[in-house]
């Protein structure tokens, strides 16, 4: 690029026609790709009450915990569509055009993202076990209460939080799977299996386009890492409630059946830390202001600082009873 000092703006655009690539890339054909109907029975099938009964048997041996982490993340991804309307606001994003790299690449992405909400709303509603109304007016307030994740439009911090929300959402359905396939549901653990994999492909994304960005301009992406983890990076459900339940309660009783379980810990949140560090090479990094040399070495002391904190995090052993679950 010519100029010394890039604004966010323009390295976005500068940026812009390497997207359409990426696309392609990390996102696959709709034509091709699996959708919801590929995975559960089929109403227009003469055994279709025959399947759900066998899917409801299964679902009846899967722990109390494990549903209602299954409830959460379910959630989670009903509400992340919406994300298209903020992604838009973005520097760089906000001023495109309709057909540009990064517009074209916010409309697939939340595209396929739409289709994890699908299959987990609809294999729960076949399962029984779920008040569904219940579950469906927490999606409404999760969505209607919007969510803070202290990145404002800058493009920077936007997909630094993109790419630890991609792989966390990876680890979080990967080991569902395993757990529902251990629990005798391999329907339930394909399932989770084929959102996991979109998850680590759209981390891939999220991963490569900052490492392009730190090639721009590396003092202002490591600033901006440094932020977002001073500031902690925030799950986009971090406001999850209940029908009379405070704002962010139940998000929090929700992490605890996940933390019980180990399908994401805080020594994960450690792990996807040093993975960053590592994708990004924050150790390598070259060109960096006095002000990038004091975020690296935050950044580097950062793991072990977490891990000790980890090490000391106490998990709550009861079962908090969700609103969610019949049974």
């Amino acid at each position: 690029m010519s100029f010394s000092q890039p604004t966010r703006s323009e390295v976005m655009r500068f940026l812009d026609s390497k997207i359409l690539g990426y696309v392609k890339e990390f996102l696959k054909p709709i034509d091709e790709n699996w959708q919801p109907a590929d995975l559960l029975p089929n109403a227009a099938i003469e055994n279709f009450f025959e399947e759900v009964k066998r899917l409801q048997e299964r679902a009846r041996e899967l722990s109390y915990d494990l549903i209602a982490v299954l409830v959460g993340d379910t959630i989670t991804e009903e509400a992340l569509p919406s994300y298209e309307s903020w992604l838009h606001t973005v520097q760089g994003i906000n001023d495109a055009e309709r057909e540009s790299g990064w517009r074209t690449w916010t409309r697939y992405w939340t595209a396929e993202e739409n289709r994890h909400g699908d299959v987990l709303n609809r294999y729960l509603y076949l399962s029984g076990r779920i008040n569904m109304r219940e579950m469906e007016a927490s999606t409404q307030y999760l969505i209607a209460d919007g969510f803070d994740t202290q990145i404002g439009d800058d493009p920077y911090r936007t997909f630094i939080y993109t790419s630890f929300q991609e792989l966390a959402t990876n680890i979080s359905h990967r080991r569902v799977a395993s757990l529902a396939k251990k629990q005798g549901d391999p329907l339930l653990a394909k399932i989770c299996g084929q959102v996991a994999a979109d998850e680590a492909r759209h981390a891939k994304a999220y991963i490569t386009f900052i490492r392009h960005i730190f090639e721009i301009d590396p003092n202002e992406a490591i600033l901006a890492f440094e932020d977002m983890m001073r500031k902690k990076i925030v799950m986009p459900a971090h406001f999850m409630r209940e029908i009379g339940v405070e704002i962010g309660k139940t998000f929090a009783h929700f992490t605890d059946a996940a933390q019980r379980l180990g399908v994401y810990t805080a020594a994960d949140y450690v792990d996807i830390t040093r993975q960053l560090l590592k994708e990004w090479n924050i150790e390598g990094l070259t060109q960096l202001k006095d002000s990038g040399e004091k975020a690296r070495e935050y950044l580097l002391q950062l793991p072990a600082r977490l891990e000790r904190i980890a090490e000391r995090i106490k998990i709550p052993q009861m079962e908090y009873k969700f609103r969610w679950i019949l049974a």
